[in-house]
């Protein structure tokens, strides 16, 4: 019976020793998955290329999280396996929590429940002692659980322990983050564009800011190297980790920061591809909960919404998605249209648009006039803090935003219709997108949303697509063709 080597390098990174080629050719061809984007790339179309990644080298190298999906096959060879284990020997011991985790301390300003005391939802403190139980994990929360709450609680419990690393996918995510750690009194700085607060227990950054340090100590232009950035760190925290692109992500969390032992994702959509869940499962961990938005609904935790899709009847014929989409979104007599639709929707309350392209922003800008505020990634960062925040108090308010700007991660409960111009077919940019408009305020239950498509081809076939989305996310839709 042959014998193979299982080496625990770090937290992430094994090889598998002492077997045989065509094992290993088995484990590398259970471990690939086709990429995409392949099929645009001259190295696939010349042949020099099968378009595919895989977790499993021809070495034997591999990661600990993926073992499960191979461990059938050395047992269909009939090998015996050894298992070296060199990783650095941690011994965390962490209470279950209850509801009332945060007793003493209140809700902030600008919060829904200000100036209360902060008490956990039982869902949420499932989450954490989920979490807590296994220490690399991903768990799919949706958008408006409170996944802030949840992520400084859990570096609170890891205090004793060492420092946590939060990364989150964009600069507003950091400010809003650090308030509610400064909230609950942590030690907490954060470390992007000019703010860089080392040395803090707690370091809430971005992915940028990480692919920023590490390119400039490689290029001799900073002396800070990602492992002085983590040293005592046992904890990473990724929020919305579908946010980051895969390579990223595996080079960040199985190179640098392989020797973190505590890993937790966070998202509200983990993605459907399984070379993009692959990437997250061998960096963090695999799947251990989901908790959708319908479930958080029937608890009345989100408000109810009501897709309403509205199919633009339009009479053009494109050979490629972009050109098309290039027409429905800077079309002057379609824009007309969608500003006249947009002017009489904000009547019923607050009103968000996100667009795909800064030209569809600027056309809407220009035709609603004083009634709309364009947000886009050039608009400073404090702009757009103010820009959320007028909606706190505002009724009637027209907010224009890119979906890379605002489609993730804002906290603006106070939008009473969200309109989605051309959303694609991205079962993760629709859920998120819909996520900008489900979270409750205190005078608002219920949150309407507009669909806008259009009978050209592309955009039909992304419908059908987005009508599989509501389905299964359970939000109801209709759907109404128009001439415009």
């Amino acid at each position: 019976m042959p014998e193979c080597t299982i080496e625990i390098r770090d937290e992430v990174n094994c090889k598998i020793h002492n077997l045989d080629l065509a094992t290993r050719r088995e484990c590398e061809k259970k471990l690939k998955y086709f990429m995409p984007h392949a099929y645009h790339t001259p190295a696939y179309k010349l042949g020099r290329w099968d378009g595919c990644v895989s977790y499993f080298t021809p070495g034997g190298g591999t990661y600990i999280n993926m073992l499960d999906n191979i461990l059938d096959v050395l047992e269909k060879n009939n090998y015996t396996i050894d298992i070296k284990d060199r990783r650095t020997d941690h011994s965390f011991k962490f209470p279950k929590i209850d509801v009332n985790y945060h007793n003493g301390k209140t809700w902030p300003e600008g919060h829904v429940n200000a100036g209360a005391d902060i008490v956990l939802r039982d869902y949420q403190v499932d989450i954490i002692n989920q979490f807590l139980e296994q220490p690399q994990c991903l768990q799919e929360v949706a958008t408006g659980a409170g996944k802030t709450i949840i992520t400084a609680t859990l570096s609170n419990l890891v205090e004793p322990y060492g420092r946590t690393i939060v990364v989150v996918p964009n600069k507003d995510l950091v400010t809003q983050t650090f308030k509610d750690y400064e909230n609950l009194g942590l030690d907490v700085g954060v470390y992007f564009g000019d703010k860089k607060d080392l040395g803090k227990t707690h370091t809430i950054c971005t992915w940028q800011s990480l692919n920023v340090i590490n390119k400039k100590f490689k290029d001799a232009e900073s002396d800070l190297s990602l492992a002085d950035f983590a040293e005592d760190v046992v904890c990473i925290i990724i929020d919305e980790v579908h946010q980051a692109k895969a390579d990223v992500l595996k080079q960040l969390l199985t190179g640098p920061f392989a020797s973190i032992p505590l890993r937790f994702g966070l998202t509200g959509t983990v993605p459907k591809d399984d070379w993009a869940y692959a990437a997250l499962k061998a960096s963090i961990g695999p799947v251990s909960r989901r908790l959708g938005a319908a479930e958080l609904q029937d608890k009345g935790v989100l408000a109810e919404c009501q897709v309403n899709v509205i199919q633009l009847e339009d009479n053009v014929v494109y050979n490629d998605y972009q050109s098309e989409l290039k027409f429905l979104t800077s079309n002057s007599e379609r824009m007309d249209y969608l500003a006249k639709m947009i002017s009489n929707i904000k009547d019923s309350g607050n009103t968000l648009v996100l667009v795909d392209r800064i030209k569809a922003g600027d056309m809407l800008l220009e035709r609603l006039g004083d009634e709309c505020v364009f947000v886009s990634g050039s608009t400073k960062s404090k702009m757009r803090q103010e820009t959320y925040a007028d909606v706190q108090t505002a009724d009637g308010k027209v907010i224009v935003a890119t979906y890379g700007v605002a489609s993730v991660g804002i906290n603006i409960p106070r939008i009473f219709n969200l309109v989605l111009v051309e959303p694609g077919k991205s079962f993760v940019r629709v859920i998120q997108s819909i996520g900008r408009g489900i979270r409750k305020a205190e005078d608002k239950e219920h949150v309407e949303i507009w669909d806008i498509a259009s009978t050209a081809k592309f955009s039909k076939r992304h419908l059908t697509e987005r009508k599989k989305f509501y389905n299964e996310a359970r939000y109801p839709f209709t759907i109404k063709k128009m001439k415009y």
